[in-house]
C-alpha cells in the first residue's frame, strides 16, 4: 500500500490519457528509473528531500508524545477519531474502492472517501491507486514500488528515500487506469488536492479541538495533525512490510504477503494479506468470520445505508479448494 507525501504538487490536472502520460513521465523525473553505477550512482538516486521532511515529520511526533499528559480527554479522543476517518480513506476508499472496485459507493459516499482520503495524505486517489495496482500486478519483483524482497526498511519507508526502479514505470505503463479518472470525484480530488489536504489533513484537525472546547492550539497540531498523520503513514506501511515478512500464508505459500494479526489491528482490517493477495477483488480482504475487520464493517453499514452496493466476495468453496491446493496447512 503506497504512504508517500510528496511529489503530487508537480503534476498539473489533465486528461485522462495525459494523466496517465504525465504519471510516468512524473514518477521517472522526480522518482527516477536508472540506476546509476557505483557509489556516486547511488548518492544520486537518494531523494534527499524525502529524506530530510520525513525525518524532521517523525522528530515532530516523538516529541508530540511529550503533550499526551498535557492534552485534555477530548484532544486525545479527537486524534483517534481523525486516525480513523484516515484509516477509512486508505482502506475503504483509496484501497478497497478505488484500486480494486471490490464493491460500488454512491455519490455521498465517495465524496466522504476522498476527503478522509485526503486528510491520509498518502498522495492523491490516482496515484495512490496506480501504484497499488502496479504492486498488486508485479508483486516482489523490480516493478513494484516497495519490494518487501529489498528488506524490511526499504518496503516500510525506505522506497520513498530512492527513486524509483526503471521496470516499476516501464510495466505500469501497460496497465490501464482510465477507468480511476473516469470518476469525477477523484477527478477533483486530483485536481485540488493541495487544497484539500491544507484543510483536511492539518486545518480542521487543529481548529476543532482549539475551537470546540479550548484546546491549546499548540496541543492540538501536534497531537492530531502531527501525531495522527505520522502514525497513519507507519500503520500503512506496515502492510507493505510486515504483512509482506511475518505471519503465516493459509491460502498460498508461494507468495510472500501473511495473514498478521498486529497489522490488523492497526490497520483496521488490513492485515489478512495472503488473502487478499490471493483474492485481491474480495471486498472484505479476509474470510468472514470473527475477524477484527473495521473496514468490512464500515462497508458492510454503507450497504445497509444504501450508500454502497455490488460487494464482491470470494465463494467459500473457491477459498477453501485454494486453501487445500496452495495453503501451508496452518488456519
Amino acid at each position: 500500500m503506497p504512504g508517500r507525501a510528496v511529489d503530487w504538487v508537480k503534476v498539473p490536472f489533465r486528461n485522462a490519457t495525459e494523466e496517465i502520460r504525465a504519471g510516468d513521465e512524473g514518477s521517472q523525473g522526480s522518482g527516477g528509473c536508472q540506476e546509476g553505477p557505483g557509489a556516486r550512482g547511488q548518492r544520486r538516486n537518494i531523494v534527499w528531500k524525502n529524506v530530510v521532511l520525513m525525518s524532521l515529520l517523525h522528530l515532530a511526533a516523538v516529541y508530540s508524545l511529550v503533550l499526551i499528559p498535557k492534552a485534555q480527554p477530548l484532544t486525545l479522543l479527537w486524534a483517534y477519531f481523525c486516525f480513523l476517518l484516515t484509516a477509512l480513506g486508505v482502506t475503504a476508499g483509496a484501497h478497497r474502492l478505488w484500486s480494486h472496485r471490490s464493491y460500488k459507493a454512491k455519490l455521498p459516499l465517495r465524496i466522504f472517501l476522498a476527503a478522509a482520503n485526503s486528510m491520509a495524505f498518502q498522495n492523491d486517489i490516482f496515484e495512490w491507486a496506480r501504484d497499488h495496482r502496479v504492486h498488486h500486478k508485479y508483486s516482489e519483483t523490480d516493478a513494484d514500488p516497495h519490494n518487501a524482497r529489498r528488506g524490511f526498511f526499504f518496503a516500510h519507508i525506505g522506497w520513498l528515500f530512492v527513486r524509483k526502479h526503471r521496470d516499476v514505470i516501464e510495466k505500469g505503463r501497460k496497465l490501464d487506469f482510465t477507468d480511476l479518472l473516469e470518476d469525477p470525484v477523484v477527478r477533483f480530488q486530483r485536481k485540488y488536492y493541495k487544497i484539500t489536504v491544507v484543510l483536511m489533513c492539518f486545518v480542521v484537525p487543529t481548529l476543532v479541538p482549539w475551537c470546540i472546547w479550548g484546546e491549546s492550539l499548540w496541543n492540538s497540531y501536534f497531537l492530531a495533525s502531527i501525531l495522527r498523520y505520522t502514525i497513519s503513514l507507519n500503520v500503512t506501511w506496515l502492510v507493505n512490510s510486515a504483512a509482506h515478512m511475518y505471519g503465516n500464508r493459509p491460502y498460498d505459500k508461494h507468495i510472500s504477503p501473511r495473514q498478521n494479526p498486529l497489522v490488523t489491528l492497526g490497520a483496521i482490517g488490513e492485515g489478512f494479506h495472503n488473502y487478499h493477495h490471493t483474492f485481491p477483488y474480495d471486498y472484505s480482504a479476509s474470510e468472514f468470520g470473527l475477524n477484527f475487520n473495521p473496514t468490512t464493517w464500515f462497508i458492510d453499514i454503507m450497504c445497509w445505508l444504501g450508500l454502497a452496493t455490488d460487494r464482491k466476495r470470494a465463494t467459500k468453496p473457491v477459498v477453501e479448494a485454494r486453501k487445500a491446493k496452495t495453503g501451508d496447512g496452518s488456519t
